[in-house]
């Protein structure tokens, strides 16, 4: 471990080729942050950009940001993501995806990626939630 309170875990007997870790591990004692699904919504509460996949996945690493801090963590703090986005159309689950993995920066902590019928707020379309660590 560094000093950091989380460990991302390379798995040499699978292929490196996912943008990901397979696994990630917390220090002993450490405390956990975890988030409910952030959700493409603005301070009034409406749902942004109706219809647009990369817009709403931008608003909801914003507002996972500032989840995370509200709780004292930080991105590079995340040990795993779930990813969120209703359609069955891949190409939607790549873009929520590029806007998650840029805003995540070199931090690729493990990720689950879903294509989901329906999520709960009216024209919602991405949602992630986290599980961060802090020493």
């Amino acid at each position: 471990m560094t000093d950091r309170a989380v460990e991302l875990i390379r798995a040499p007997a699978l292929t490196d080729q996912v943008p990901y870790a397979y696994a990630a591990g917390a220090a002993a004692g450490a405390r956990l942050v975890v988030t409910a699904g952030a959700c493409p919504l603005d301070e009034a509460g409406r749902t942004v950009a109706p219809g647009n996949v990369a817009a709403q996945a931008e608003q909801v690493m914003a507002n996972l940001t500032t989840a995370l801090a509200a709780g004292g963590a930080g991105l590079a703090d995340v040990l795993a993501t779930t990813v969120y986005v209703a359609s069955a159309d891949r190409r939607d689950l790549v873009a929520a995806w590029d806007v998650v993995r840029r805003v995540f920066a070199d931090h690729d902590a493990p990720s689950t990626l879903l294509g989901v019928t329906v999520l709960g707020y009216p024209d919602q379309l991405v949602e992630v939630q986290a599980v961060a660590a802090l020493r």
